[in-house]
């Protein structure tokens, strides 16, 4: 079940420093050199030759800083390098990655395969470890393509006989992504200082304020001829806080400030502004009534919108998912049709670096495939004209469009980088919210909900299941049709199914909004974002959220005492 929960300082070289550069790196020159070796030797060794085989090293630092009532509570790096191998026996039309029909989609593909790799040793450490665990991969593709045959012998046909794999571009592109460490004790004393804001405050039961950061490179080696060093650089500052009803709600207000480099993160001055605001809406909350299961008009403002759109469409626009025989295929045929309003149109671009000056998360160069990425319509005036494409084909689409994307340790699939809704009319967001007083009025509701904000949320796509969709919201108004002010309310999911949540799309913002965050699927998780103008809904459902059985604390925190 695909979900989204709660950038790039790279040294781009002109292509002959490239090629010096990447001639003079050791760990490419270990990879090409075994890569070669291995491809050669163990092609014929089966009676089920090898056809195709990469080697994809991601060499990571990754480091937090961590603070809480004004004191540090953490603070660390942990730098790995993970080795993942990609192995492909017998032929393109027919490979020992094709679905065994009967396993479930998500485990078919979540297997763990990647290996740790030591780069302190010279050419020959670093090749015998290769060597290592190429014949551990090759092994297991051998077996596993001897279980697919055996499943197509006693298995209906597929839908879809495309073939298991496509050609792709031999690539040759080299850079470093660098990020100069932290003045740990400045940022330590830093965060000290902002997290002691939430000192005091009796209804807040657990806070904290964070720095991460992870600099990422990775080579990508193929026998197609790829030789691809590509990376990006996350940079993280952010808080939340916490509170639980009287009736054992959880409540929580989160704030994440995303960049390329230190530099790029919010002053001390914003970042407390932005806790006063969150203080005072965890405050509200607390006090906010329930809502009772709802279907009606509402508006779903510019973040929150851009959550909607990767969880109830991108998803399900995934290129193997129009495959896989367990899989709901909401859209496999639906190609040149009229998915929802003329309005909308979708696209994803994983080249594009930032958006209105905000990094990018989802940005890359280079899919975990060695593709280079690329921009692909997905909606044009309300119709469907494409999939997000790995090197997996499927009907209609033969070949990658550079969005084979995985964490390591997974099979890569296709995945969204950076997805992006625009509108062809947009309206100023007071006029959006006019709009949904009529509608309200025009369909005989007292209240229409706006969502002002959401952590994240999760959908289903597999056939065994309702093709449904859950969205959590983090903050929601009413806004009566009476004139009435507005009133924050809590515990309400927004559920639904695509097709008929996607038809209800009215009008569009002219306010778009970037959610940068981590999704989780087949593939592991991955960086993305999603950019989108607030919306209006003629209809939209809500349930209640689930909730916890537990009370406040007995005792209010000690710092507490004496104060508000």
């Amino acid at each position: 079940m695909p979900g989204i929960y709660l950038s790039l300082l790279l040294l781009a070289l002109p292509a002959p420093s490239r090629a010096g550069q990447a001639a003079k790196d050791p760990v490419m020159d270990a990879m090409v050199r075994e890569l070669d070796r291995s491809f050669d030797g163990l092609r014929h060794k089966e009676k089920v030759p090898l056809y195709y085989m990469e080697y994809e090293l991601t060499v990571s630092t990754r480091g937090q800083i961590s603070a809480n009532m004004g004191a540090l509570d953490y603070s660390g790096v942990t730098p790995s390098a993970v080795l993942d191998i990609d192995m492909r026996v017998n032929g393109m039309s027919l490979d020992n990655t094709h679905q065994v029909k009967g396993s479930m989609s998500w485990g078919d593909y979540s297997r763990s395969r990647s290996f740790p790799v030591a780069l302190d040793g010279d050419e020959a450490a670093i090749r015998a470890r290769l060597w290592e665990y190429t014949d551990k991969a090759y092994k297991e593709a051998e077996e596993r393509f001897t279980k697919v045959e055996m499943n197509k012998a006693v298995t209906a046909a597929e839908e879809d006989p495309s073939p298991d794999f496509s050609t792709a571009p031999a690539e040759d592109f080299y850079e470093t992504a660098t990020l100069q460490q932290p003045d740990v004790a400045a940022w330590g004393a830093r965060l000290r200082r902002l997290s002691a804001r939430f000192e005091g405050l009796p209804f807040v039961y657990g806070s904290g304020v964070w720095l991460s950061w992870n600099n990422v490179n990775r080579y990508i080696v193929n026998s197609d001829g790829t030789r691809v060093k590509t990376g990006n650089n996350y940079v993280t500052l952010g808080y939340s806080l916490m509170s639980r009803t009287t009736d054992g709600m959880d409540l929580t207000r989160v704030k994440q400030y995303n960049g390329d480099s230190f530099a790029g993160l919010p002053s001390d001055k914003k970042v407390l502004s932005d806790m006063d605001r969150s203080i005072k809406e965890l405050r509200e909350l607390r006090e906010a009534p329930l809502v009772e299961p709802y279907s009606g008009p509402a508006i779903l403002k510019a973040r929150a919108a851009a959550v909607y759109f990767h969880e109830i469409i991108g998803h399900r626009l995934e290129g193997h998912r129009q495959k896989l025989e367990d899989s709901g295929q909401t859209f496999a045929r639906k190609v040149g049709q009229k998915v929802t309003s003329p309005i909308v149109s979708l696209y994803d671009d994983p080249t594009l670096r930032e958006f209105d000056g905000i990094p990018l998360r989802g940005y890359y160069r280079f899919d975990d495939e060695g593709v280079r990425a690329r921009r692909v319509t997905l909606v044009k005036d309300g119709v469907l004209k494409g999939f997000l494409m790995s090197r997996s084909p499927i009907r209609g689409f033969p070949s990658s469009n550079g969005h084979g994307r995985r964490s390591p340790g997974h099979e890569v699939v296709s995945r969204m980088g950076n997805t992006i809704m625009t509108a062809s009319r947009t309206v100023p967001y007071s006029e959006l919210r006019k709009m949904l007083i009529e509608e309200c009025k025009k369909q005989g509701k007292p209240f229409g909900l706006v969502f002002d904000d959401i952590s994240g949320g999760e959908t289903n796509t597999e056939r065994g299941g309702p093709q449904a969709f859950n969205v959590f919201p983090l903050l929601v108004h009413k806004v009566f049709t009476d004139g009435r002010p507005d009133q924050v309310v809590r515990g309400v999911n927004i559920v639904g199914t695509p097709l008929t949540s996607f038809s209800e799309i009215q009008a569009a913002g002219d306010d778009p909004e970037v959610f940068n965050g981590t999704c989780g699927a087949e593939s592991g998780w991955v960086p993305v974002s999603a950019v989108s103008p607030s919306v209006l809904l003629g209809d939209i459902e809500v349930e209640k959220a689930p909730k916890s059985q537990q009370k406040p604390p007995v005792l209010p925190p000690p710092q507490a005492y004496g104060k508000e």
